[in-house]
């Protein structure tokens, strides 16, 4: 049988890269703000606190939560370029309306929580995304480009805060346009250049993509949401029930990598000034380095993880990165007899020496140790006494820390991309949009959680009670696949139409 034509598959190939650049926009509108929301919001609204911020944040994986099954739902009925440019087009006002947050007089902070919650809403296209790059490969396929978007994703989280540094040159004050009242400055610019990426997407969306179905043998056949050509082939391969066991087992199974994931990034900044004695600036500054090398890490992994998966399968590749992240959260507790240094101390003896960051990272390097003039009024560094686990739980070891980043950093998009390829294919050629909207929503719901859990279990209890939480939580979602594993085969090939 001719599987399609050549033209057939070259117009399917440029929608695909159409999602993949939508995946990278939407990734880039959720990075490109993040390190300055924090200054921003202090400088429009001085009535909002640390506690407020924490809100602002939560409400893009909120929104995004509430929106995703609304429009893999809406996708599956209808054209999928609806969902898509409705989606953008929100989000595209939202960042309009984020520039504009500091214009009202009052309540400026409820305008940016609305703005960011908005850009989440218009980040729910997502789950279209992936029903429709599940819905338009074949087998084969689904595995390089489900990769392929991952790393899209990726690359957008890491652009997005390079960006945002790029427009730092035209500082707090920038331009005012007083017919437009609007200040260009470096909080409002990088927004305002989202909303310009998402006209561009709109365009594109209208312009090159089309829809495309294809079966899990990669032939290609009209679905109900389809205005393209195509055969029969749908009415005698979706014959047969979807495994809502495997469907609802990789839900829970996709919670545990993101929340994982999400406490790690949550707790970087709190654990290294607290173990490390960095300030501020400094955590935040090295963090930012680590995290950017795990991106680039990540985005090799998702590439290599394709050619992987061809020889040993999904299940066993999601299988080794649990594994991997497990070791590396495990690596994080706390095994030495060091204490960390307590602020107290710090604050009681402010000549006290302590061990500047640069030595950490280079002790090969001849380094004067830093020491501060007692009449200078410095930030306060150490572990704070308030917390009373710094009495008494271990430090955590440098070089612990940047092995489980390591470890996490190659664990994390393996299992990422496997759960969104075994997930696609347990669900087969039936439409996916629905399905792909509960398992972002529950991504989201577990980037919510995830720093509400480092906020109460490390504060009060410490990094041995949370890292040993967590490593509980990976060995019970390490049972679960095991129990699931025979089931977490494709549509096809469980009802013997192909062989796995």
């Amino acid at each position: 049988d001719v599987v399609e034509t050549q033209e057939h598959y070259k117009s399917r190939w440029r929608s695909i890269w159409i999602m993949y650049l939508t995946m990278f926009l939407s990734s880039v509108g959720f990075s490109i703000i993040i390190m300055s929301v924090w200054p921003y919001l202090q400088k429009i609204d001085p009535t909002a606190d640390a506690s407020f911020l924490g809100w602002i944040i939560a409400s893009y994986s909120i929104g995004q939560m509430v929106a995703s099954p609304l429009f893999g739902l809406w996708s599956n009925y209808r054209p999928r370029r609806e969902p898509l440019v409705i989606s953008t087009a929100i989000s595209v006002a939202a960042n309009c309306l984020y520039a504009y947050v500091h214009v009202p007089h009052s309540h400026n902070k409820y305008y940016m929580l609305t703005a960011r919650a908005l850009v989440g809403f218009g980040a729910g296209n997502v789950a279209v995304i992936r029903s429709y790059i599940a819905g338009a490969t074949s087998l084969t396929e689904r595995t390089s480009a489900m990769a392929n978007t991952s790393a899209c994703q990726a690359v957008g989280f890491i652009l997005g805060p390079v960006f945002q540094t790029c427009f730092t040159l035209i500082g707090e004050e920038g331009v005012m346009w007083k017919f437009l009242c609007l200040q260009l400055n470096m909080y409002t610019t990088p927004v305002l250049f989202g909303a310009l990426l998402g006209v561009i997407n709109i365009i594109l969306i209208f312009a090159i993509f089309r829809e495309h179905r294809v079966d899990d043998m990669g032939r290609q056949y009209k679905s109900i949401n389809s205005d393209g050509e195509g055969s029969d082939v749908l009415d005698q391969n979706t014959e047969g029930s979807i495994d809502h066991v495997a469907v609802v087992a990789l839900n829970i199974l996709f919670f545990v990598i993101l929340f994982v994931f999400a406490v790690f990034e949550t707790i970087a900044t709190p654990l290294t000034m607290d173990m490390y004695s960095w300030t501020r600036k400094e955590a935040v500054f090295y963090n930012g380095i680590i995290l950017s090398v795990i991106g680039i890490e990540s985005v090799i992994v998702f590439m290599v993880v394709k050619t992987l998966a061809k020889k040993t399968g999904e299940r066993a590749i999601l299988h080794a990165g649990l594994l991997i992240v497990l070791v590396g959260f495990f690596i994080l507790l706390p095994w030495g007899k060091k204490l960390p240094n307590i602020q107290w101390q710090e604050i009681k003896n402010s000549s006290i020496p302590r061990t500047a960051p640069s030595e950490m990272l280079a002790p090969f390097w001849s380094l004067p140790e830093l020491q501060l003039p007692s009449n200078h009024s410095a930030e306060r560094v150490g572990c704070p006494v308030t917390q009373s686990w710094c009495l008494n739980t271990p430090m955590i070891y440098l070089a612990q820390y940047l092995s489980s980043d390591v470890l996490i950093g190659l664990g994390y998009p393996v299992c990422n991309v496997m759960s969104y390829t075994l997930y696609s294919k347990v669900l087969g050629p039936k439409p996916q949009g629905v399905y792909m909207g509960w398992l972002t929503a529950s991504g989201s719901g577990a980037r919510i959680l995830g720093p509400v859990f480092v906020s109460q279990i490390y504060t009060h209890l410490g990094p041995r009670w949370a890292f040993s939480l967590i490593c509980g939580v990976v060995v019970v979602a390490l049972l679960l696949l095991e129990i699931v594993y025979k089931r977490l085969i494709a549509f096809s090939v469980r009802y013997g139409r192909m062989q796995e």
